[in-house]
């Protein structure tokens, strides 16, 4: 019936519960790449952390584009898009900042986790999100909630990997 009235399909994404026991995720002992290190949510240098973050955003809007990424993960107005650092957790090498992950606690939800372009494929993301996890089942969550664009086959494995289930969807259509 959308279709008819002139609506077409812009992003679908999958919402998940993600376990937090690195026992369920497979994730125990994921460790980052040799030279790598995540520095947890809190510590990080808010410059260091806003220069990855808007250089991610800056990668995205060049490549795939804002429209493929969840709804959450929207560009913002020139300004500051790191509302509250105290949410993100960061890999870092050499002093470089190479990606990062935000965690909302009181409904622990994943709510964005991004690598640098150069930097992927070398699994910093899933060392990112296996130590935001594991801080969410020390704090007494048993799973996590997150959104998937599900053209993006990388997230998508790495989510499901950790025996996530899915547990709604979205889609967004345009005229």
């Amino acid at each position: 019936a959308w279709r008819r009235a002139g609506f077409t399909v812009r992003r679908r994404e999958r919402e998940y519960a993600v376990p937090t026991d690195p026992r369920r995720t497979g994730l125990a002992g994921v460790q980052p790449p040799p030279g790598v290190s995540v520095v947890p949510a809190g510590a990080a240098d808010e410059r260091l952390l806003r220069a990855v973050d808007r250089a991610i955003r800056d990668e995205i809007g060049a490549s795939v584009g804002w429209e493929s990424m969840p709804a959450e993960v929207i560009p913002f107005p020139a300004g500051d898009t790191v509302v509250d650092p105290s949410k993100y957790a960061v890999a870092v090498e050499n002093g470089r900042y190479l990606g990062l992950i935000r965690v909302v606690a009181a409904r622990p939800r994943i709510g964005l986790l991004a690598v640098r372009a150069g930097e992927r494929r070398r699994g910093i993301g899933r060392a990112l999100l296996a130590h935001a996890l594991e801080t969410l089942h020390r704090a007494g969550a048993a799973e996590a909630w997150t959104e998937v664009q599900e053209s993006n086959t990388a997230a998508t494995a790495l989510v499901e990997s950790t025996g996530a289930r899915t547990a709604g969807s979205n889609l967004e259509l345009v005229r």
